[in-house]
């Protein structure tokens, strides 16, 4: 084994990374590639079961803790959970999130108000929950998982797609803000991925349109000039650079993983 490949290893060994939505699909696979580098993950979603799962393939680099990430308080108990075993928090991926389509005009306001706290606000709650621990350490790492629908506009997604453009928002201004404090902020913008959203979009497809599943699956391939799905390692990959030590020029990006869909 090389050098490079023994300290790649080892290059989050000490740090405390939370990943939430990680009972499963993308926030699975990041957790899994951060505690491979060394680090110890908190996995947190509403689901303790999926999150113990993940968490028993890897015992003494992970835990599971529950909570509801729009629930401010609950996110505060679990935060303080989380550092009661791993201590302070150094890298924070906020992944959770929920995709439902509808067209704008039978968009009502029930829906607009759940795609705005699950995409955006919880991130907004538990970057607010982790941010102090990495002002006082001067390090840290805030990844936002957000979508290409962050950086473009699709159709039947209104709600998804404000709230994936405020995380993005979001992601520059608290950018701009702690850019001298040794904490970077970015986010990733994985295009259609192979997780339970897309499979659970694909069946909404097939029962709405009568077409076969894999006629849906390749109607949401053909937007990716690889003419493919994404998958979630490859996302998790992505996130797991921009925390690595030498990432830290990398600051206040908006990286779409999507095979050539969204080109800067």
């Amino acid at each position: 084994m090389t050098q490079q490949a023994v300290s790649l290893f080892t290059a989050l060994a000490g740090r405390h990374a939370v990943v939430t939505g990680g009972g499963s699909g993308i926030g699975a696979a990041i957790a899994t590639t951060l505690a491979a580098q060394g680090a110890r993950v908190t996995v947190l979603g509403r689901r303790l079961e999926a999150l113990q799962a993940v968490v028993a393939a890897h015992p003494g680099a992970m835990q599971a803790v529950a909570a509801d990430i729009t629930d401010a308080a609950q996110v505060d108990a679990a935060f303080a959970q989380a550092r009661a075993q791993f201590g302070a928090i150094d890298i924070l991926v906020n992944n959770a999130g929920q995709a439902h389509s509808a067209p704008f005009a039978k968009t009502d306001l029930a829906l607009w108000q759940q795609m705005l706290d699950v995409n955006l606000t919880g991130t907004f709650v538990c970057t607010q929950a982790a941010l102090g621990d990495m002002l006082t350490a001067r390090w840290g790492r805030i990844v936002n998982v957000a979508s290409t629908a962050g950086l473009v506009g699709y159709a039947y997604v209104a709600a998804y797609v404000a709230a994936k453009h405020g995380v993005i928002g979001l992601t520059k201004a608290l950018a701009l803000e702690v850019a001298k404090k040794g904490i970077t902020v970015n986010a990733v913008c994985p295009g259609y991925t192979e997780t339970e959203i897309l499979r659970e979009s694909i069946a909404n497809v097939v029962a709405k349109t009568g077409r076969s599943e894999e006629d849906a699956r390749a109607e949401f391939a053909k937007g990716n000039p690889q003419g493919r799905i994404v998958q979630p390692q490859e996302v998790a990959d992505t996130v797991a650079w921009l925390c690595l030590p030498g990432s830290a020029a990398i600051h206040g990006q908006s990286i779409a993983v999507c095979g050539g869909e969204v080109m800067a």
